[in-house]
């Protein structure tokens, strides 16, 4: 479960990781720009522990971490090594790709499939019905966005 880390072919490994700013064995994933703040790992450490219903301290004395090391990357303070950033995975039922915000890019292929098939659906559609389907898709987002917060 915790092995499918991205490895783009155009990859070089053996540079310097911009997550984790060191030479590490997943060098050659396709790091997204965010990496210069530790907020997207933050966050979905958040959101993956309420999804699941635990506490922070629940999550990491499951992976093994002290309270407050632990908090120190809920907060966005601090980045995990390798090793801790795995034993959080365990703890979490996720990915580090899930964590990091990585998308493979089968799911971007996936994600463009459907913004162009919603553009063709948008493109027949009459105006008041398009400007309901603006409403839903904003009250989608907001929703999302409470959720998160």
């Amino acid at each position: 479960m915790l092995t499918n880390i991205v490895t783009p072919p155009s990859a070089t490994i053996g540079t310097i990781c911009a997550y984790v700013g060191t030479y590490c064995a997943w060098t050659g994933c396709e790091v997204p720009a965010h990496f210069s703040s530790m907020e997207p790992l933050a966050t979905n450490l958040r959101k993956q522990a309420r999804l699941l219903g635990l506490s922070n301290a629940e999550v990491a004395r499951r992976a093994g971490l002290t309270d407050r090391r632990y908090g120190n990357y809920v907060t966005g303070d601090r980045e995990p090594d390798l090793a801790t950033l795995l034993r959080i995975c365990e703890a979490l039922q996720t990915t580090p790709n899930d964590l990091l915000g990585i998308r493979q890019a089968t799911d971007q292929d996936a994600v463009g499939k459907q913004l162009r098939r919603l553009l063709e659906i948008a493109g027949a559609m009459r105006p008041g019905d398009l400007q309901l389907l603006i409403i839903q898709a904003e009250a989608i987002v907001a929703a999302r966005a409470a959720d998160a917060g």
